[in-house]
């Protein structure tokens, strides 16, 4: 898989770094963690970010007390001497640091990477967790159920919880609940997990990956070694593929997860309750209850493939039934993520911004029988010919907001034309609120105002939850009566 090592140069071993030249590509929240463990190994390291704002400076001087150099406004000269780059996860293969590494003969490391060879002799097995969308839904849903069982554990990885920080702190776990990104992947050749799951595959990030072939094969890292259980998704015939390309250990089992009835080494739903037929003595023959559709909070059907994937990877862990069902009651999901935010005149609101690609904006639009959709915003190269297309019966009327509306806007004219739209030309700190009261003007009794923008945020907000808390304070601001200007 190209891009885990840039040039046949073998890499270093993480015990002999000391007064190695190291370069860590980006700061943030992966950089500044393998900067100070690179140095703590002894390591010379430069930092070297094409930003230099007030954030970046502001780290740069919490790093270079401790020896480091930290280069900002240039990410595109590779340090001279350098042995070895450590990389943060949002740097394209194609970065011209990567193409010069690999004219050095320097190899490339991601973070996932050092953190996986820094592991103790005693170190935690991770259950891994990869897929377009739903990844930190089911690790958080992971952890609840590890935890219901008395494990220590902790969600990490792409999940905001750097794994450096973890492999090299004091605390003990059982086992680790790690949340993977397909950039986090790339670089991650030495990654064996003790199983892991691929949730879903719909096309994103194909100006990263390069196309949708090599975007699949780093998902299918997490594969890579597995030592009990490849858990993929039955609906979705793509992961069930990677699991048969990987290269797994010997007596390492494919375990699906179908929101239908289970088939014999699957987790699945049977009369509105969550069943096992994969961990148990006669699975030609047995289910075994693992908790009810109620349990899991939100029950959308995503949201149940997501419980369905975390039951898989803790039971393969030897989780036992109840802690299944305990974790799920006690699981809360984290805020942007179909979450209600108020009722006003019969109509709900419902908040999941973090809908930034139309596989997810599917998911959530599949939940609803009556929409008033709010969509728009950076379309990352997406088509929503598909996603207009499946919703189409459920649209009550679209309020379109965003620097790519018209492409949503062309979609729905194309297979919705009967269903109101309103364009909003707008990107002002008052569009969103212009947004829901349009929604609430288009919207009946018994519809479901639903902002799952199918797209990224950063035209108009600084990520998806500033976006998520504009629609959530705009809904109060409707149920109170008060306009958005008023105090």
């Amino acid at each position: 898989m190209a891009g885990f090592v840039t040039s046949g140069a073998a890499s270093p071993d993480v015990s002999d770094l000391a007064g190695r030249q190291v370069t860590v590509a980006g700061l943030g929240v992966s950089g500044v963690p393998a900067a100070r463990a690179l140095r703590g190994l002894g390591a010379s390291v430069t930092v070297v970010n094409g930003s230099d704002g007030a954030p970046q400076r502001a780290q740069a001087a919490e790093l270079e007390p401790l020896g480091i150099t930290v280069r900002l406004g240039d990410e595109a000269t590779l340090p001279e001497g350098t042995e070895l780059v450590v990389t943060t996860p949002g740097w394209k293969p194609t970065s011209p640091l990567f193409l010069a590494a690999a004219e050095a003969g320097v190899p490339v490391w991601g973070d996932v990477e050092l953190a996986w060879r820094l592991r103790g002799p005693d170190a935690p097995p991770w259950l891994a967790v990869t897929g377009t969308n739903g990844k930190t839904t089911t690790v958080r849903m992971l952890a609840a159920i590890l935890e219901a069982a008395g494990l220590r554990t902790a969600a990490v990885g792409n999940i905001g919880v750097s794994l450096l920080d973890i492999v090299l702190g004091d605390e003990p776990y059982d086992v680790l609940a790690v949340e993977l990104s397909s950039y986090q992947l790339h670089w991650a050749p030495s990654l064996r997990a003790h199983s892991g799951a691929v949730l879903n595959l719909a096309p994103d990030h194909l100006d990263w990956h390069g196309s949708m072939a090599a975007y699949a094969a780093d998902k299918g890292r997490i594969y890579e070694g597995n030592q009990v259980a490849c858990v993929y998704n039955v609906a979705d015939p793509a992961t069930e593929d990677l699991v048969r390309a990987a290269d797994v250990e010997e007596g390492c089992r494919a375990i699906g997860f179908t929101l239908g009835t289970p088939g014999p080494s699957q987790l699945g739903v049977v009369e509105n309750i969550l069943v096992d037929r994969a961990f148990v003595a006669n699975r030609q023959q047995q289910a075994q209850e693992l908790a009810e559709v109620s349990d899991v909070n939100p029950p959308a059907p995503h949201n149940i493939a997501n419980a369905l994937a975390a039951a898989a990877l803790a039971r393969s862990f030897g989780v036992p039934p109840a802690a299944v069902r305990d974790g799920l009651r006690a699981f809360r999901p984290d805020p942007h993520r179909v979450e209600h935010v108020a009722d006003v005149g019969g109509v709900a609101y419902v908040d999941d911004s973090k809908a930034t690609n139309t596989h997810a904006a599917e998911a959530s639009l599949g939940a609803y029988e009556h929409i008033v959709w709010i969509a728009g915003g950076l379309a990352k190269g997406a088509t929503f010919d598909e996603l207009v297309l499946t919703a189409a019966k459920r649209l009550r009327g679209v309020v379109l907001i965003g620097a790519d509306r018209a492409l949503i806007r062309e979609a729905l004219a194309r297979h919705a034309a009967d269903v109101p739209v309103v364009d909003l030309d707008r990107t002002d700190t008052g569009a969103m609120a212009a947004a829901v009261r349009e929604a609430a003007r288009l919207a009946r009794p018994g519809d479901t105002v639903l902002m799952a923008p199918a797209c990224a945020s950063m035209d108009m907000f600084t990520n998806y939850n500033e976006r998520g808390d504009a629609f959530a304070a705009a809904v109060q601001d409707l149920a109170s009566g008060r306009g958005p200007d008023e105090q």
